[in-house]
């Protein structure tokens, strides 16, 4: 079989897509179209195509005209599609000005349609669109993202709770697979430190926790970057290091006592895009042995780390309560420690789980 990935925006090493990618390439012909800033040329590597389409972000443009500045490459990444001998299209995002187009092309041609989910869509998308009032704004992005729905054939979601709001808001049931967001291996932890580190890049709002990591700072706790050195924190006590490989990262992760999986994304405890996030970092802190500090509004997460105890679920706007959460995890912390050697196991990602994807992909 032969299987068209489509990861648009995504870059070609990212965690999740690139998953699938080599997962699906070790019995079948992948065509793999991923973005890049660097002028690439493809190539075929094994079962694998490499399709790489250049676009250089401007972060100054507003919205709208980033949209109209994508209107050519999502035209290219259309005639990918037209133009590609494929049995199936895997869809990992859509087509920020031809949303729909891609799955229209691929159902016209006979061909199955997979889409991805791994980020809750609407809100995401509609958190992007200015110079529309809310109510137009939602009757568009929903009006579409129906429509693509309708026109997959199965569907792959990032968690259960973003597979049962989405369809019962869209009143549709479709054959789906849920594919979490699983770490690569993982570690077993020799040591700790009285420590809680943060991993990989600012690009939310963790005003908030600040107040919090403050506090603890001053109660004998060190706070650790983990693969980027910033100014965010700089007024804050940390040590940092410089983006480091996987298997050293989980390494240096699993030394710490707390991960810090907390922050904003916009001023709104019901976007439902960090409601049922549940991020690399999050599996990656459960598998390196670290127990996790979650934000309470982060449902998906904030149920599972409360039913399986393996961590802290903290108010950030409430500095007091948090901090005490905190220390009295710290001291209780042996019984933290063994629910995350018991459950850890359904936190990484195994031949198994690969199997059953590769298995409902190519039925």
């Amino acid at each position: 079989m032969k299987i068209l990935v489509v990861g648009y925006m995504h870059p070609k090493y990212d965690k999740r897509v690139f998953r699938t990618v080599k997962a699906l390439s070790k019995n079948n012909e992948v065509i793999y179209q991923y973005w890049t800033n660097q002028h690439e040329k493809g190539y075929i590597e094994g079962n694998i195509k490499y399709i790489p389409i250049y676009y250089v972000k401007n972060t100054h443009d507003n919205p709208m005209k980033k949209l109209r500045r994508r209107r050519s490459l999502d035209k290219d990444i259309k005639d990918i599609v037209k133009n590609e001998k494929y049995d199936v299209l895997y869809m990992h995002h859509f087509l920020a000005s031809r949303p729909v187009a891609p799955f229209k092309e691929a159902k016209k041609r006979g061909k199955q349609v997979f889409f991805d989910i791994h980020e809750y869509h609407p809100e995401n998308f509609l958190n992007s669109l200015e110079g529309f009032t809310k109510k137009i704004k939602e009757a568009i992005v929903w009006n579409f993202f129906k429509k693509q729905i309708n026109y997959s054939d199965k569907l792959v979601f990032v968690s259960e709770d973003m597979k049962k709001d989405i369809l019962k808001s869209l009143g549709i049931e479709k054959d789906y697979f849920v594919l979490k967001n699983y770490a690569k291996n993982s570690v077993d932890s020799k040591s700790k430190k009285k420590s809680i580190a943060f991993v990989g890049g600012v690009n939310r709002n963790l005003d908030d926790e600040k107040e919090i990591l403050k506090e603890l700072i001053n109660r004998g706790f060190e706070f650790n970057i983990i693969g980027m050195e910033t100014d965010y924190f700089k007024e804050i006590d940390h040590n940092a290091t410089s983006f480091l490989p996987y298997e050293e990262m989980m390494e240096r992760l699993s030394e710490e006592a707390f991960s810090l999986i907390s922050f904003n994304t916009v001023n709104s405890r019901s976007y439902k895009n960090d409601v049922f996030s549940l991020p690399n970092k999050y599996y990656d802190s459960i598998a390196a042995e670290t127990p996790v500090i979650v934000r309470n509004s982060f449902v998906s997460m904030a149920k599972e780390v409360e039913e399986k105890n393996i961590g802290v679920v903290i108010d950030p706007n409430d500095v007091k309560d948090s901090v005490q959460k905190i220390e009295n995890a710290y001291e209780n912390y042996e019984e933290m420690m063994e629910n995350i050697k018991k459950y850890k196991h359904e936190f990484v990602w195994t031949e198994e789980i690969e199997k059953d994807f590769v298995d409902f992909v190519v039925d």
